[in-house]
């Protein structure tokens, strides 16, 4: 079951950005600081935002 769960969640795709070159070096800097990635921290925003956008309203 282990092996399913894997492939599931391969990261098989990219997400290119154009953002501003001191919001990402403080950026990848505050990630450092906090012994993360930036991949990890932006895939967790994107995690969080799509289970907020996705929860049924009220």
């Amino acid at each position: 079951m282990a092996d399913k769960t894997k492939k599931a969640n391969k990261k098989d795709s990219q997400l290119v950005i154009r953002i501003n070159r001191k919001d990402r070096d403080r950026f990848i800097e505050l990630c450092d600081e906090m012994d993360t990635s930036a991949a990890r921290e932006i895939r967790r925003f994107i995690k969080g935002f799509l289970a907020e956008q996705e929860k049924p309203s009220k």
